[in-house]
Parts: C-alpha cells; sequence; structure tokens
C-alpha cells in the first residue's frame, strides 16, 4: 500500500478499529517515511527510540499551536494540554516534571503495592456480586475505570465521593490529543477542561487551609512558597493532567489486556496456572495492543531522522503502536507471546518525555492481572465488546464479561490479525 494511504486509512474509522495492518503497510517502506510537505512518519522501534531523545525534536506545545492555530488560547483544553509537562519543553518541563516526579519514585510506588491490592480485591469482591448470578458485566466500568481511578485519586488526595464523575469528563478532554477530532468535540474538550480545573482550583483552596499526605497539598505548598518554582496556572493544568494520565492510558491495559486473554484461552489458562507470570503478560499486553499507539513532534529548526531530512517547522508523527510491531526488532510480531525475549516495548515512549506513571501502571496491571484471573476460574466474554473510536489512546468503551460461566450473548472471536 501506498504510504500515504495508509496514513489517510490510519485517522480513518477504519484504520482507528484495527490498525495493525497499516502500520505492517507503513513498515515495508522502511523505519523512517517521508510523506511529503514536511511530513515525517516513524514507525521503526530502534529509530523511534532515537527520535524521542532527539533534542531538535520538540513537543507540540504553546509555540508550535501559536504557529497553527492563533487563536489557541481561547480554547481551554488546547491551552491545558501545551502549556501542560505533556507538551512543553525544557526549562518549563524539568521544573515542573521535578516536582511531581517526588510522588513517583521507585520506592513511593513500591509503598502503594498493598494499596493497589486492596482496592483490586475489594473491585474483585463487587464484580463476584454483580455477576454471582451469571449477568454480564462491564469489565470496564466496574475494574479497568475503578481500579487506576482509585489509585490516582489516592494519590493526589481526591475525596473518594468526586471519583464516579471523572471518567466521562477526561474521555471528553481526551479527544483533543486525537490526531483528528470534529468541531463538537473540540467544544466537549473545552467543556470538561473548564470543569476539571474549577474542581482542581476549589481543592487546592481546601488543601491550602487543610493540607493533608497527598500531591494536591505537597504541590501547593510548593506553589505558595513563591519561588517561581510552580506557578498558579501551572498547578492547575498539570494536576489535571495527573488525573487523566493516572487513569486513561492504565484503564486501556486492563481493557486490552483482558480482550487479549478471553481471546486466547490458552493464554488465560497459563496465566491462572501461574499468576506470578503477570508482569510478562503486562509487557506483552503494552507491545501487542498499546493503550497509547502515536505522539507527535516538530522541528522548529529542521532536524534528521535516521538519514530522513525534515525541514524547519516539520512535522514528525511517531507511532509507537507500529514500533511495537516492527519485525526487526520483534520476531512474529503479529503473535501473542508473554514469553517473548527482550521485550521492551515503548508504549510509555522514552527520553525525557518518559511516562512519570509507568511503574505504577504495571504495578496496577501485574496486580490486577494476577488476582483477577485466580479470582474468576470460569471468566469469559459475555458479549459484544466496543471500543471507544480513538487512535492515540486506544481501549475499550465496554468489554462485557461473565464471571459465573454463564456467560449471553455473542461472544466476540479474535480478528484475523490476532495471533
Amino acid at each position: 500500500m501506498d504510504a500515504v494511504a495508509a496514513v489517510e486509512t490510519l485517522l480513518s474509522p477504519e484504520g482507528r478499529e484495527d490498525p495493525f495492518p497499516y502500520y505492517a503497510a507503513l513498515h515495508a517502506h522502511g523505519p523512517v517515511v517521508d510523506l511529503g510537505g514536511g511530513y515525517i512518519v516513524v514507525v521503526g522501534y530502534d529509530a523511534l527510540n532515537r527520535a524521542l531523545r532527539n533534542p531538535a525534536l520538540r513537543e507540540e506545545g504553546p509555540e508550535w499551536v501559536q504557529d497553527r492555530w492563533a487563536e489557541w488560547a481561547g480554547n481551554p483544553s488546547v491551552r491545558l494540554f501545551s502549556q501542560s509537562m505533556l507538551f512543553s519543553g525544557d526549562p518549563r518541563h524539568a521544573r515542573v516534571r521535578r516536582l511531581v516526579s517526588r510522588a513517583f519514585t521507585p520506592r513511593r510506588v513500591a509503598a502503594l503495592a498493598p494499596a493497589v491490592e486492596r482496592l483490586a480485591d475489594g473491585l474483585l469482591d463487587r464484580l463476584a456480586g454483580l455477576g454471582a448470578d451469571g449477568t454480564p458485566v462491564d469489565f470496564m466500568a466496574e475494574f479497568a475505570y475503578a481500579l487506576p481511578v482509585a489509585v490516582i485519586c489516592e494519590l493526589l488526595g481526591v475525596p473518594e465521593q468526586d471519583r464516579l464523575w471523572f471518567r466521562p469528563l477526561v474521555a471528553d478532554l481526551a479527544a483533543q490529543l486525537e490526531p483528528v477530532y470534529s468541531k463538537e468535540q473540540l467544544e466537549a474538550a473545552d467543556a470538561a477542561a473548564l470543569t476539571l480545573l474549577e474542581y482542581f482550583a476549589d481543592l487546592a483552596a481546601q488543601r491550602r487551609a487543610e493540607p493533608r499526605d497527598d500531591l494536591v497539598s505537597a504541590l501547593v505548598q510548593v506553589r505558595d512558597e513563591d519561588d517561581g518554582r510552580l506557578g498558579d496556572q501551572e498547578l492547575l493544568d498539570n494536576l489535571v493532567l495527573l488525573l487523566a494520565a493516572g487513569f486513561e492510558t492504565t484503564t486501556n491495559l486492563l481493557g486490552n489486556g483482558l480482550a487479549l486473554l478471553l481471546d486466547r484461552p490458552a493464554h488465560l489458562a497459563a496465566l491462572r496456572a501461574d499468576p506470578s507470570a503477570a508482569p510478562a503478560y503486562v509487557e506483552e499486553f503494552l507491545r501487542y495492543d498499546s493503550p497509547v499507539q502515536l505522539t507527535a513532534r516538530w522541528a522548529p529548526e529542521g532536524a534528521v531522522v535516521e538519514g530522513v531530512a525534515v525541514p524547519p517547522g516539520g512535522e514528525v508523527l511517531l507511532l509507537l503502536g507500529a514500533a511495537n510491531r516492527d519485525p526487526v526488532r520483534f520476531a512474529r510480531p503479529e503473535q501473542f507471546d508473554p514469553d517473548r525475549p527482550g521485550n521492551q516495548p515503548l508504549s510509555f515512549g522514552g527520553g525525557p518525555h518518559f511516562c512519570l506513571g509507568a511503574a505504577l501502571a504495571r504495578l496496577e496491571g501485574g496486580t490486577a492481572f494476577g488476582r483477577l484471573v485466580r479470582r474468576f476460574p470460569r471468566l469469559e466474554a459475555a458479549g459484544v465488546r466496543t471500543r471507544h473510536g480513538r487512535l492515540t489512546l486506544r481501549g475499550y468503551a465496554t468489554l462485557p464479561v461473565s464471571v459465573a460461566g454463564t456467560a449471553t450473548g455473542d461472544t466476540c472471536r479474535p480478528s484475523v490479525h490476532d495471533g
């Protein structure tokens, strides 16, 4: 397939539903593909890994947005993301990341393990109760969302009673991260941004009056020291980012992983027999169907990516999902294989913007799958699953399961692209 046609189809509803054939088509053109007009696509594992660390390739922050969209500041969702850690460059990125990273040190994450286990067990109890009579239960709503949102909210200090209404707001907000979105989706993202910013402004005020042992209190204290390390808007923008990033990607990891297991009974049985293998399964879930499929950079002064010239102002699309299926790096990439040696997917990015919460996501995934498969020996699909139709953040909207072994409805079959 022509490379331009492959990218265009990838961004269509068909490609968003199943991007992997189009990744394979792009691999046939090499690790870096020049689409013309200043657009470059990186699909090779090694090439993408280096591109993530290339200082000439910068995040699509305020400078990039201003260059293409003069009224960008009038859209709260665009302003929020472009000025948060996610898209800002140094020195702002390094300064804010250094403050926030204290909550994600290896020791701090390891200390969260008992809390993650407790939360997972409580949600499994709820699943058991809801599905005791064979009634299908939506795994996405009852577990895949509930666990990571509980964990990140515990870390931030968000009260338990405030957590249920975050999911639709963050889903609306995240649409702005897609390469293609409608005017209506942008309006919904803007409305969600304003609601979430207002919420965290109120929560920050509460923690300023009554500090607690949580991340919101810690960042409010840094802000109030007034030494320039954290501004008012930076505080709120990055609190919203931490909430959204803290559960959206992990929710997709849990949903994508369980769907893969349900389509592969032999692997489901193998993991049930040896739950200690859960971390290896999580790495293969991340590689095979990454919860984050792409990111982007631009080259304000121009750059060279693996010998391909990027003109000044040129765009570089980094297809993480394609790199994770690179046949040069992974033997039989279309085959699901948790025993794959040297399995190091690029799902959490790399370089200065490597995902702060990667270790926490892996902890949640390993804990969840190890406990889930043992708790429900008759776990199976129980109806038609649906994806939410996005590519950057790829996952399921619904994933009905039976935990009592009395599935009803149409059980989903593996697609022809599954290994």
